[in-house]
């Protein structure tokens, strides 16, 4: 068992103020594999106040200087990707091939992002007659989740160093491993002493001084809606910029004249059990044309049952474990709840899978005959959860797409192009994917509404870590 206790202040690893511990279990085989310390309001203050010191030296640093931080920080991050794959692995039960291709390859990808990104942004502009200075907003409260640890890591803390600002990271604590490994590889990159700290802690205890401590400039936020109000409430009493990343229920339109019936459907039910559902901006309401909904359902439930679970240690395409027996139960009950409201449970359901007895293993779950007004079309369900619902025309599947709190992504599968553009500027989501395809490094990543404000990835993440002030002259 590891004993990763300390917390990364000032540049040095350093005992707590004051701490309780915490077991971080492995999701597949609910063993101890490490403690961790669970800070308090004494620990954040001291990473802010050594943040806060770091910034008037780094935030004067040049754009060249930060280019080759940011390229130092990716060479010594692809040194140890296989650790970082390992670690995420163990902590989140994420399958070792999924971990080493996507888990820790947006490590690489985003970072890569932004130093394409920082090498063409402009400081120093003119607009009106003015000189326009873009200038690093201060000190930041970063916090993140841990259904993608390293994304949602390189997505605030490369935009916060390419901008000149020092930070203080909250990881989740489910999560912690590969949060302390990335302050390693920073650490030995060459990151200057106070620019990054990291205190592992409660949202309510830790994310919260942060959120309310008078020197922190920005909260940068990625997890539930219900964490992302209440960072925002925290914050407001100090009048700190708020940026969020939070839930999304995301539809995916799948029109009768798509090419490929079997392929689409087929698609967006791997992408929904990808990861074990545990994804923000996973299509899990399947909107199909009357005219081919039979047809996509048999597809849908042929694509579950097809889904294998494993241990996640083990090579292969399987789904692993949910993260913890809290979100086990949760996606329980959810399950549950669309068999009370009268969808039709074409695969999966509740329990565990066959000779699944030990872990937070879940079926793979595909239901039918939904309504968009039923609890599994409106709640985030976290888990490998799929709801179809049938439409009649391209007016209703706007109207359905849209009749969510929610606006992170869509998805829509059609062969005809125009369609495919006029649906995508009618849906009320920060990001549209066409017939299978994906954003690319760089591109802007967030929703409306109650998904969250802000972008993050390239020129527009960074943009959120920075003050624009206008100099007139005579």
């Amino acid at each position: 068992m590891l004993d990763k206790r300390k917390f990364f202040i000032g540049g040095e690893w350093v005992a707590p103020i004051s701490a309780t511990d915490l077991d971080v279990i492995n999701p597949a085989t609910e063993e101890v594999i490490a403690v961790i310390s669970m800070g308090s309001e004494a620990d954040a203050d001291a990473a802010v106040m050594a943040a806060n010191a770091a910034f008037p030296g780094f935030s004067k640093t040049t754009k060249v200087e930060r280019i080759d931080l940011l390229e130092s920080i990716l060479a010594v991050y692809k040194t140890r990707y296989d650790e970082m794959a390992d670690a995420i692995t163990a902590e989140m039960g994420a399958p070792c091939k999924l971990s080493h291709a996507a888990q820790a390859g947006v490590g690489v990808g985003h970072l890569q992002g932004f130093i394409d990104a920082l090498k063409e942004y402009e400081f120093e502009s003119t607009c009106c007659g003015d000189i326009i200075l873009r200038e690093p907003i201060g000190v930041c409260g970063l916090i993140t989740p841990w259904n993608w640890p390293m994304n949602q890591m390189v997505l605030k803390i490369a935009p916060a160093l390419a901008a000149g600002c020092t930070m203080v990271l909250k990881p989740s604590e489910l999560t912690p491993l590969s949060a302390m490994l990335y302050a390693e590889i920073l650490h030995e990159a060459g990151v200057p002493k106070g620019v990054f700290n990291l205190v592992n802690g409660e949202g309510p205890v830790v994310g919260s001084a942060l959120s309310r401590h008078k020197d922190v400039q920005m909260m940068s936020f990625t997890g539930s809606t219900r964490g992302g109000v209440a960072v925002t409430k925290d914050a407001a009493d100090t009048v700190k910029r708020v940026a969020l990343e939070l839930g999304g229920k995301s539809p995916n339109v799948v029109f009768a004249d798509t090419p490929d019936l079997q392929s689409s459907v087929t698609r967006g039910a791997r992408a929904v059990f990808n990861n074990t559902g545990q994804s923000c901006n996973a299509p899990t309401r399947m909107l199909v044309e009357k005219s081919v909904y039979d047809e996509a359902m048999q597809i849908a439930k042929a694509a579950a049952e097809a889904t294998e679970v494993g241990d996640p240690s083990e090579d292969g395409a399987h789904i692993g474990p949910l993260v913890s027996q809290m979100q086990y139960d949760k996606v329980q009950a959810l399950i549950q709840k669309g068999i009370d409201e009268g969808a039709t449970l074409l695969a999966g359901g509740t329990g565990k899978p066959e000779g699944r007895n030990v872990g937070y293993f879940c079926k793979p779950t595909v239901f039918g005959n939904a309504t968009n007004e039923m609890t599994i079309a409106r709640e985030e369900i976290f888990g490998p959860v799929l709801t179809m619902i049938p439409f009649e025309g391209e007016e209703e599947a706007i109207a359905i797409a849209n009749d969510t709190p929610y606006g992170l992504a869509a998805f829509i599968e059609t062969g005809d192009e125009a369609r495919g553009m006029r649906v995508a500027k009618a849906l009320r989501a920060g990001m549209v994917r066409l017939n299978g395809s994906d954003i690319n490094w760089g591109s802007p990543f967030g929703g409306y509404k109650m998904s969250g404000l802000g972008r993050e990835g390239g020129h527009f993440g960074m943009d959120d870590f920075l003050e624009i002030k206008a100099v007139s002259r005579p």
